[in-house]
């Protein structure tokens, strides 16, 4: 950078949306313009805030020309993203959030990586996690940089506002999908993999801010949907198939009564996954309860699902009138099959 002017072509584009976060983007911008790698672009996406977020954002674009400001109307994390990578100039792209905090060295340290192996794509970090007052918590995120296809194929080894990838690459398997709705970043991660190498660097990149805005249990279903549909997709596109998940646009409702072939196991499967919230399962009708749905994917289930499941079948036991035409004994032997030890703690909690 010369005279305060970014370079025609930056090193890098800094990916950053945000939706009323007022109370940190000010010092994630900060983060970001303490880089000692100096030749970067901000790019941050306002997804329609009402906060004070547009008057901060506004200020830091006047005071630095290397941030541009691109704002929509509450369109979303997705859109947002693919904004973002649509409008990026670098050649390589990093993302951050806007209430985490990008340690000095660590554009430099990605760049050089990543000029140093062209044939990775996509390539993560370890995070400090920090709370509200971004005080560290005495925990850290130290993904194994080891088999990560192996390791990707079973769940995400990436913490998403640590990666940089390659524009070209990000743009050619077409961005985040909205149909991936809580799991965009995991199915990219996927869809990154079928055409390059990937890597995480063993160093801590960023401070990760946990803070108070709980992650609802509905949401938290949601991304274990996606990710099952990722993993399915990415095994068709492996085996040779086309994209299974080429037609989804939106978000998949698994109680379409008509789902596709691509969904349809995994929307039976969910339908009985969200009876975890003890007030759907008190008022699901006795012959939508369908337990051969989790009895025949018990060797498929991931950690996540297996959670939800045995949330589901124990709330089913505390019916007070049992569920007709089911017995007891059926529903505390599959309790027990999807892990025994956290069904007896369960039961001893019940």
């Amino acid at each position: 950078m010369r005279d305060g002017v970014p370079p025609e072509q930056p090193k890098v584009s800094v990916i950053m949306p945000v939706r009323d976060g007022e109370r940190w983007v000010a010092e994630a911008i900060r983060s970001v313009q303490n880089q000692t790698l100096h030749d970067f672009e901000l790019l941050v996406i306002d997804d329609g805030s009402a906060d004070a977020t547009p008057a901060i954002l506004a200020d830091a674009a006047a005071a630095d020309p290397r941030i541009v400001v691109l704002t929509q109307h509450r369109d979303g994390l997705v859109a947002g993203l693919n904004s973002g990578l649509s409008a990026a100039r670098a050649p390589l792209i990093a993302r951050l959030d806007a209430d985490d905090i990008a340690l000095p060295d660590r554009l430099a340290r990605q760049v050089d990586y990543m000029v140093a192996h062209p044939d990775v794509v996509l390539l993560g970090g370890w995070a400090t996690i920090i709370d509200e007052n971004g005080q560290p918590k005495g925990r850290e995120m130290r993904p194994s940089p080891n088999d990560l296809r192996a390791t990707l194929m079973k769940k995400s080894p990436f913490i998403h506002p640590t990666v940089m990838l390659r524009a070209e690459a990000a743009r050619r398997v077409g961005g985040y999908h909205a149909a991936f709705e809580a799991g965009e970043d995991y199915d990219f991660w996927l869809r990154l993999a079928d055409i390059g190498e990937l890597a995480i660097l063993p160093e801590l990149l960023i401070r990760y801010r946990e803070h108070s805005s709980s992650v609802t249990r509905t949401r938290q279903l949601r991304q274990i949907y996606s990710a099952r549909l990722a993993k399915l997709a990415a095994a068709g596109r492996r085996a040779g198939q086309p994209d299974p998940s080429a037609t989804l646009t939106t978000p998949p409702d698994w109680h379409d009564p008509s789902p596709g072939p691509f969904e349809r196991d995994s929307s039976r499967l969910f339908r009985m996954l969200e009876l975890a919230d003890p007030a759907t399962a008190a008022r699901i009708p006795s012959p939508a309860i369908d337990l051969e749905a989790i009895a025949s994917q018990l060797g498929t289930l991931t950690a996540g699902e297996r959670k939800f499941a045995q949330a589901a079948l124990l709330n089913l036991l505390r019916l007070p009138h049992g569920v007709p035409g089911i017995s007891r004994l059926k529903l505390y032997w599959l309790l027990f099959a999807l892990g025994p030890l956290r069904a007896v703690k369960l039961l001893i909690a019940k």
